[in-house]
Parts: structure tokens; sequence; C-alpha cells
């Protein structure tokens, strides 16, 4: 799928704001991915899908979540985190992009996971550090996703979990298991170890 055939696609999905967001987190992952290495056409149809099922109503989202048996647990979550999985099911659904990294991409574009795979860490922090992007600790993270991606993804992580913790929100597990793998690497661990 050709970038303005998929750019066509989403835009119908979007408020013109998230639209904007989305061209930011497409040009920084094909930014990222030819700094790192990584599939510059898969980075980019996953960055112009993340956000694809965003507008969705909870209602319809919950469905989906429960009917693909999905994680039940995500239903325990703030509902934010619930687009990226649906998203990555009506992507494959509706749109027809099979492409398992990409979707894996666009599901784990909120929550993390342990071992993410490059495209997905590139999505990642692209979401979070997109040029439209103006908060507390993103310059940091811009600055480290130009030396070390792994580095950028473990501080986006940690501001994350400050931010959520500052407001006594949960936190998802997968979000922790993303650090704790991130910091056991680090270390040269394995978390199974």
């Amino acid at each position: 799928m050709e970038r303005h055939e998929a750019l066509e696609i989403v835009k119908k999905q979007l408020t013109e704001h998230r639209y904007q967001h989305t061209i930011g987190v497409m040009e920084t992952a094909v930014e990222l991915a030819k700094r790192y290495g990584a599939d510059e056409k898969k980075a980019e149809l996953a960055a112009i899908f993340h956000d694809y099922a965003k507008f969705r109503p909870k209602e319809e989202m919950k469905q989906i979540i429960l009917e693909q048996n999905m994680p039940n647990d995500l239903l325990s979550y703030n509902t934010e985190l619930w687009h990226a999985p649906v998203g990555a099911y009506l992507v494959q659904t509706e749109v027809g992009i099979q492409d398992e990294d990409i979707l894996k991409a666009i599901r784990y574009h909120t929550s993390g996971r342990a071992d993410m795979t490059l495209l997905e860490k590139i999505v990642y922090v692209a979401d979070y550090i997109e040029p439209g992007r103006i908060f507390q600790g993103v310059e940091e993270v811009r600055a480290l996703a130009q030396q070390d991606l792994d580095q950028a993804l473990l501080q986006a992580l940690k501001n994350t979990v400050q931010f959520l913790l500052k407001k006594n929100q949960p936190i998802y597990p997968d979000t922790i298991h993303t650090y704790n793998a991130l910091i056991m690497k680090k270390k040269g661990e394995s978390v199974h170890d």
C-alpha cells in the first residue's frame, strides 16, 4: 500500500489534529527506521495506522476486546490503551494489512511489551517524540532517540510511569514488563534468568 492511499484511509478515521499528529509520527518513524536500519516502508505504514481506532466508540472497542479474546485485563485499565490492540485488529480486518510486524507495532504502541522488536520500538518512540508533542521530558527523549533507541524508549517509559504515578493511575503490566526487559538487557541479564 502506498503512502498517499494509506493516509487517505486513515484521514477519514481521525480528527484534523490527530491526523497532523499521525503525519508527525510517520515522518519521525521513517527517520528512525533509516537511522537504525529498520524497514522504512513497514515503519511508515505502522505509523500511519497507529491511531486508526483512536476515535472508535468505547463500547465498540470493548466488544472487539471481548469477541477477539484480547487480554481481558485491558478492560480494567485506562480506555486510552484500547485503541492500540483494537486498531491492530481493525487495520487487519478493515484495511486488509496482514503483515504481522506492522500489526504488532500498532498493537504495542501504547503499552509496549517485553522484548519489543526494532519496528515496535520505533513506532512507540516516534509516537512519543513527534514534532507536535510538547510536554516536560520530550526534548530529552528526542535527543536520546538520535543516539540510542533503547535509551530513548527507557526514558519515555520512565516519564510515562512517573506521570501515571503522580495521577494515582494504574500502570498496565506490559509497560512494567517493557521497562524491566530493557533494564535487564542493559545489565546483560534476561528477565527469565
